[in-house]
């Protein structure tokens, strides 16, 4: 017996009413939801550089990406990043990272990152 099949009020044990109802409901989250009601999409920039001299990740990022692409050891924020290591970090919907610095010391980094 569901919620709005009760014998004792309204139609006696029919709960067609009801479960229309609900359905109408759901129906009408999905829809919302697929046309980005709740959350409307956002045109994001991308952003790729190769570097070699020092620089940052701008606060307000929605994610990055660093590859030490070099043949020696750098730093971001201050920790060592060794050759052919990767670090990414995606902060999801609508969220945003605070900035980082980043050191190749004579090596080569691929950074990618997105305003």
């Amino acid at each position: 017996m569901s919620v709005g099949n009760l014998k004792t009020d309204g139609q006696k044990g029919n709960n067609f009413p009801w479960q229309l109802q609900m359905l109408k409901g759901l129906q009408g989250i999905i829809d919302a939801l697929n046309h980005g009601v709740c959350c409307p999409p956002e045109l994001r920039t991308p952003v790729i550089l190769y570097d070699t001299f020092p620089g940052s990740i701008p606060d307000g990022t929605y994610g990055f990406s660093i590859v030490n692409v070099g043949a020696t050891a750098g730093l971001v924020n201050g920790q060592t990043l060794d050759p052919g290591i990767t670090i990414n970090f995606d902060p999801r919907v609508n969220n945003t990272i605070v900035g980082l610095s980043y050191d190749p010391l004579g090596s080569r980094f691929l950074i990618t990152y997105m305003i």
